[in-house]
């Protein structure tokens, strides 16, 4: 379930944005209480040398770290083959448990043969919202244009939110400072909550 939190002090802002990074915490653009939600998560990595152990998983443990910092309490952590119908099972008895609010996977998005996050994951869920992977792939060409060669996608499975990243660290950050800014609003609609459209007032 989805809890909004007070809203915090500015200086205290769970976004991890661009702003921060080159500005004082007053002068950023995203409001605070934005992200100052509690919910449930899963972060997943889809590798097969990480399934296999021949490979140390870098991206999985920054994911959980960030979704932590972003307010969430992260239920479930796993590394998965790239096999279609083992991910799709995944993400559909995550999804379907009612416990986890967001899942988002980190890996198997690119063009290579075994990279099948995308059509596995489409075949779970149910809602799709394009806009998100978009934004991704539009934002992350800003740091990297090999960005525009994720074949992520994102959508809703009953109320569960999944999102594919890319596998590298470097993704897995720029995906959720991308993300934070609309990821509470997001979680909230998924949730059915009678927001008001608007931003605070600033007074």
């Amino acid at each position: 379930m989805v809890h909004r939190l007070a809203p915090p002090d500015r200086a205290r802002c769970l976004t991890r944005c661009y702003t921060h990074r080159r500005a004082s915490p007053d002068q950023c653009r995203f409001q605070a209480w934005e992200v100052a939600l509690r919910f449930n998560a899963a972060a997943l990595t889809i590798s097969d040398q990480g399934f296999r152990g021949e490979r140390e998983d870098l991206s999985g443990p920054l994911l959980a770290q960030l979704l932590t910092e972003l307010g969430a309490q992260v239920v479930a952590r796993r590394i998965l083959p790239d096999e279609p119908e083992m991910i799709t099972n995944t993400l559909s008895t995550l999804a379907d448990g009612g416990e986890i609010d967001l899942i988002i996977t980190t890996g198997g998005t690119g063009a290579a043969p075994r990279d099948h996050t995308p059509e596995a994951t489409a075949a779970a869920i149910e809602r799709p919202m394009p806009g998100l992977a978009e934004l991704l792939r539009w934002k992350g060409y800003e740091s990297t244009p090999r960005a525009v060669l994720s074949r992520g996608i994102a959508g809703l499975r009953g109320r569960c939110l999944i999102i594919n990243l890319a596998g590298s660290r470097g993704a897995v950050r720029d995906g959720m400072e991308i993300l934070a800014p609309v990821l509470a609003h997001a979680l909230q609609m998924a949730q059915g909550s009678d927001l008001e459209h608007r931003e605070p007032s600033s007074d």
